[in-house]
C-alpha cells in the first residue's frame, strides 16, 4: 500500500511542480528556492524523511506566497507520512487545505489524510476512533472527487473500515449479551444491520438480534429478524443456527 501511496504522491507533486515562480520573486530568489527544493527532494530520495520534511517546511515558511509553497506542503506531508509521523502529516495537510483549497493536489491530500488515520487503526477490541476518522475522510474524498484514482482506491478502504467497525460493534454486543444487557446489545446490533449491511458481520448481527429478543420474550421481533436472515442469507452458517 505504501508503494501505491508513493507512486500517486510523486505523480501529483511532479505534475504540479512544472509551474514557474511568481513574478515578484527575483532571479536570485528563484534560483535559491529551486536549489532548496532540489536538495530536499534528494534527501527524500535517500529516505532521510525527517531531514527532507524539515527542508520542505523551511521552503514553505520562507516562500509562503510563492507558487512553490503548496508543492512544498504536499512534499512535507508526504515525507512525514513515509517517516510514520502521522500527526505531523495531518498538520501539514490541514495547513495545505487552509491555504490552498483549490489546488489540484487536494484529492491526493485528502487521500493521504485518510491513509494517515488508516495506518493507526489497531486491534478490533479497542476504541474505533481512528477507523471512524479514516472512514469519514475516505467518504468525503469519494463524494467530492468520485472520478479520481484516489477515490477508487478509497472505496476499497471504506469496505475494509466498515468491516472493522462492525467487528468492534459485534465484539461489544457479545459482551453486552454475556452480561444480559439486552438493550445495549440490541442497539449495537441494529447499528450493524442498518448502517453496515454490506459487511460480513450482518448475518451474525441478525442472528444475535433473534437471541436478544428471545431472551426478552418478544416473539414478533424474533420472527421478523429470523425471516430477514433467511431471506437475505439463506445459505449462511448463521441462518443454519436458527431454531
Amino acid at each position: 500500500m505504501k508503494k501505491f501511496i508513493c507512486l500517486l504522491g510523486l505523480c501529483a507533486v511532479l505534475c504540479s511542480c512544472a509551474g514557474t515562480t511568481t513574478t515578484e520573486e527575483s532571479t536570485t530568489s528563484e534560483k535559491s528556492l529551486k536549489e532548496m527544493y532540489s536538495e530536499a527532494y534528494t534527501e527524500l530520495s535517500k529516505k532521510n524523511f525527517d531531514t527532507a520534511a524539515e527542508m520542505f517546511q523551511n521552503i514553505e515558511s520562507q516562500y509562503s506566497t510563492s507558487q512553490w509553497a503548496g508543492d512544498s506542503l504536499v512534499m512535507l506531508a508526504y515525507s512525514r507520512y513515509l517517516d510514520e509521523d502521522f500527526g505531523g502529516t495531518i498538520l501539514a495537510i490541514d495547513r495545505f487545505m487552509r491555504f490552498h483549497p483549490g489546488d489540484d493536489n487536494v484529492p491526493y491530500m485528502m487521500y493521504l489524510r485518510g491513509m494517515s488515520y488508516y495506518a493507526q487503526v489497531s486491534d478490533v477490541r479497542r476504541e474505533p476512533g481512528m477507523s471512524v476518522y479514516a472512514l469519514q475522510q475516505f467518504q468525503q474524498l469519494i463524494n467530492r472527487f468520485p472520478k479520481t484514482d484516489y477515490a477508487k482506491n478509497a472505496q476499497n478502504k471504506v469496505l475494509i473500515l466498515k468491516n472493522y467497525i462492525a467487528g468492534k460493534m459485534m465484539y461489544a454486543a457479545r459482551d453486552d449479551m454475556h452480561k444480559q444487557n439486552w438493550t445495549s446489545a440490541i442497539s449495537r446490533l441494529q447499528i450493524v444491520v442498518q448502517t453496515m449491511q454490506e459487511t460480513v458481520m450482518t448475518p451474525e448481527a441478525l442472528y444475535r438480534l433473534t437471541e436478544c429478543y428471545d431472551a426478552l420474550g418478544v416473539d414478533e421481533q424474533v420472527r421478523g429478524f429470523s425471516e430477514m436472515l433467511k431471506t437475505n442469507f439463506p445459505d449462511n452458517e448463521w441462518t443454519k443456527k436458527l431454531k
